[in-house]
């Protein structure tokens, strides 16, 4: 197996993530109001989300992530669309993605020259992604980790053909979905990150310990990264901490704003805390994180402050 994330480490000792691809085809004027959230983009706009990770690659991403986390072949059913076109739609996504970077990689002659190529992340969200019903920040779904697997089976074997550097399970709510997800990734060999949704500074949405779910993964050799992500900017440091304790694996960190999800008035609620996205950035980094980025209500000004505040760190210490 080729692991694309030690590689990129090896190069540059840190990986730049993106941030949240709905919120930004929303500022560019997608309607996501809609059970399938980003992956309707797929169908109206693909277009805008070829512009959108254009613009994250720009601010500084070194990984971008496709437009599958909300893509599932029950959700496009639903829609009216037989299992072929939504074959079809999944590898357009990455197709995008990879566009994408092919574009920016084909005009970055201003870039540094040992800036690595960035890498597409297929991502894969959970069962409550599908459900369009905010499960995903609880975790109660009351199906059993081979019924997950079932589940998600079908859209990564599509996904882990079209293209991608590596697969991203994204806002990992449950300790069931982490097993169902270390069982695809052993069994299609292909290189996986695993990302948690966490309550607090310890406890996944479910009330897993977060060291629980991360030992699952450290004993998977094809997940090559764990992380969080969809948390509160103010937990990261104390989630680095309860990862770093079951894994030497790289660990990927990238929260939202701070804001609240409303499941039921399909809104982010309460006022988006302050970050400082470049001196937080320095501070995840020194705490142990390997990547970092940003989720939902993230754009690419703090992408490129995150990035900004990195490097300048790096040529501060050398």
């Amino acid at each position: 197996m080729i692991d694309p994330v030690r590689d990129f480490i090896e190069r540059k000792g840190f990986i730049v993530l993106d941030g949240g691809l709905a919120t930004e085809l929303e500022a560019l004027g997608c309607d996501l109001n809609d059970p399938l959230w980003s992956a309707r983009a797929l169908i109206d706009a693909p277009d805008v989300i070829r512009t959108a990770h254009r613009r994250f690659l720009e601010a500084g991403a070194d990984c971008i992530a496709t437009a599958t986390y909300q893509a599932t072949f029950e959700g496009f059913a639903a829609r009216g669309l037989d299992a072929a076109d939504t074959a079809r739609l999944l590898g357009r996504a990455v197709r995008i993605a990879v566009s994408a970077r092919d574009e920016f990689l084909a005009g970055r002659a201003m870039e540094p020259p040992d800036r690595p190529r960035p890498l597409v992340a297929a991502s894969v969200g959970p069962y409550g992604a599908f459900l369009a019903d905010g499960s995903e920040y609880r975790g109660d779904y009351g199906l059993a980790a081979a019924e997950l697997y079932d589940f998600h089976a079908p859209r990564w074997e599509v996904l882990a053909e079209a293209g991608a550097d590596l697969m991203a399970c994204e806002t990992t709510p449950s300790v069931g979905e982490t097993r169902a997800y270390c069982r695809l990734t052993a069994v299609s060999h292909f290189p996986t990150w695993v990302s948690f949704q966490c309550r607090d500074g310890a406890h996944l949405a479910d009330g897993t310990p977060l060291e629980t779910a991360v030992a699952l993964c450290d004993g998977e050799p094809h997940v090559v990264a764990v992380g969080v992500n969809c948390t509160d900017p103010a937990l990261t440091v104390s989630l680095i901490g309860a990862a770093r304790r079951a894994t030497g694996k790289p660990i990927f960190v990238y929260p939202n704003s701070g804001e609240v999800w409303d499941a039921e008035a399909k809104r982010w609620t309460g006022g988006a805390n302050p970050v400082d996205w470049a001196r937080r950035a320095v501070e995840w980094r020194a705490a142990g994180a390997d990547g970092i980025g940003g989720c939902c209500r993230v754009g690419p000004p703090a992408i490129a402050a995150i990035r900004g505040g990195i490097v300048s760190r790096q040529r501060s210490v050398t």
